[in-house]
């Protein structure tokens, strides 16, 4: 096995975990870390960052096993248990929808450098709005959410069909705008992550199956454990975070880090790759 592709397999790694629970673009930072490393091509790129990000969402099920599995067993019988499953399925629709619509399009317009940045800094000036403003919290926890809150919530998600959006950022920062505590807005987040990238994952990697290979499973292996360990860091690490701070940094990052792009872009700095 070739020592440098399992190095940068577990650099990807680390990319997805670190910033796919983040309001700051695991897709945008995997493109942008994909054309640096000069990782795979194009094809085999995307179904590993597939299969990578299972293991991210292995970390959230493993951080909150004892939410799951009292959730799942109290199916039926457990009017806050059934509120949450309900909940979820409604916030997963709008994503799920207008991705089977749109997703073919954007994946052949969106899926480029330049215009990732530009939704890295527009996202990033949405979260400074979404800062300024008064924040009211109305749902002080995710047992407070009703199906309203929910739909509301996955329209929100759907933003993040724009690469560079952030499938997080778009449904925390569109909770603070509906009035969840920064907690409440950030688990909910985590919850929805389950379905929603879940059965994304197996979907995409049904429909992209002729390129799954056994001489791929070493760098698959090692950017899975990678992005499971880093995602873990990550979620403890925001949940700490927003106890008693904002968004406002991550604002600024997703600025800066965008605008850096376009220029190295546009000097000839960097050469990003056109996919």
């Amino acid at each position: 096995m070739d020592f440098l592709l399992l190095l940068k397999a577990a650099i990807m790694g680390l990319v997805e975990g670190a910033t796919e629970f983040l309001p700051i673009s695991s897709t945008g930072h995997l493109i942008l870390a994909g054309d640096l490393l000069n990782f795979m091509d194009h094809a085999k790129r995307g179904v590993f960052e597939i299969a990578i990000q299972l293991g991210a969402i292995l970390a959230v099920i493993w951080e909150y096993r004892t939410r799951f599995i009292s959730t799942f067993a109290g199916i039926g019988r457990d009017p806050i248990a059934n509120r949450l499953l309900i909940n979820l399925a409604i916030a997963f629709l709008p994503l799920a929808v207008l991705g089977l619509v749109f997703g073919d399009m954007i994946k052949a317009f969106l899926f480029k450098p330049v215009p990732v940045a530009i939704a890295f800094i527009v996202g990033g000036f949405i979260i400074l709005w979404a800062e300024k403003r008064q924040h009211t919290v109305t749902i002080a926890t995710v047992d407070d959410i009703n199906p309203k809150d929910a739909l509301k919530l996955g329209l929100a998600q759907a933003v993040a069909l724009i690469p560079g959006m952030s499938r997080s950022g778009s449904t925390i920062i569109g909770g603070l705008f509906f009035g969840l505590s920064r907690k409440a807005a950030a688990e909910f987040s985590f919850f929805l992550a389950v379905p929603t990238l879940g059965i994304a994952s197996v979907y995409s990697m049904y429909k992209e199956r002729a390129l799954l290979s056994m001489d791929d499973m070493g760098a698959w292996a090692v950017g899975f454990v990678f992005a499971f360990i880093s995602a873990m860091i990550a979620v403890r690490a925001l949940i700490r975070y927003v106890s008693n701070n904002d968004f406002t940094v991550f604002a600024w990052y997703r600025i800066a880090f965008g605008i850096v792009v376009i220029i190295t872009a546009y000097t000839g700095l960097v050469e990003w790759t056109v996919h």
